[in-house]
């Protein structure tokens, strides 16, 4: 059983690779969690000197989607970060609303 757990990324975040945002789209109650593969989503600068990205969040009962673009340095870290529609917020935040929304709280 802990196989399974280990294979579909039960107990716990294991998650090496993944980088997580949370992004609440304009006029909406919902917040969007975003996985970003650290190996294959990042793209080389022009410069060379780091990555970025670009995220679409598109919450389930919102018309409005959010675009997120991130640039990291050249170990991956998070240098700064941009929303349109939308706005950034902390883990926290997003555990607070998924609890509410699922009515653990």
């Amino acid at each position: 059983m802990n196989f399974l757990k280990n294979l579909f990324g039960g107990g716990g975040n294991t998650d090496k690779r993944g980088y997580y945002i949370y992004v609440r789209p304009k006029r909406c109650d919902e917040i969007v969690e975003v996985r970003i593969d650290l190996y294959n989503d990042l793209s080389l600068r022009d410069d060379g000197d780091g990555y970025w990205i670009r995220k679409v969040a598109q919450a389930i009962r919102c018309p409005f989607a959010a675009e997120a673009t991130l640039y990291f340095d050249k170990r991956k870290n998070l240098v700064t970060s941009e929303v349109t529609n939308g706005e950034l917020v902390e883990k926290a935040e997003y555990d607070a609303w998924k609890a509410e929304k699922d009515g653990t709280v």
